[in-house]
């Protein structure tokens, strides 16, 4: 493993995600890019003022200082789009040996409702997917 891509949003999970990267980075001497996608969605108002792009930048930061703490150097991607298949395709593009996602737990309505980020990833990337719950 040598190139690893995490998500991150800024929760509880996705901290999970980022101390599992950190161990596996150190084992493997593997490079660290953290992704945080801005969503956008078709219509009159393509990006959520409340999901905008200045509050992935600030998670992005965040990911990064947590990451330094623990000893890992990472490059950090703030592309829009769907989050679930703009992850899928830069790892794809990338090359990355692994995705690690955090899991928020959504309960099936929730799931049906938003969609799971974590569970479109595992289920359609093309690499190695992890899950930190």
């Amino acid at each position: 493993m040598k190139k690893i891509l995490v998500a991150y949003d800024g929760g509880e999970p996705a901290r999970r995600a980022l101390n599992l990267t950190a161990a596996l980075a150190h084992q493997f001497g593997a490079a660290v890019s953290v992704i945080s996608v801005t969503p956008v969605h078709p219509g009159r108002m393509p990006i959520d003022p409340w999901d905008d792009r200045p509050v992935h930048l600030n998670e992005l930061r965040e990911a990064q200082e947590i990451l330094r703490e623990q000893g890992v150097v990472s490059e950090l991607l703030s592309p829009a789009g769907d989050p679930a298949k703009t992850i899928e395709r830069v790892a794809a593009e990338g090359e990355f040996d692994a995705v690690i996602v955090g899991s928020r737990g959504l309960g099936a309505l929730s799931r049906a409702l938003q969609g799971s980020t974590s569970e479109h990833v595992a289920t359609h990337a093309e690499t190695t997917v992890i899950v930190a719950r």
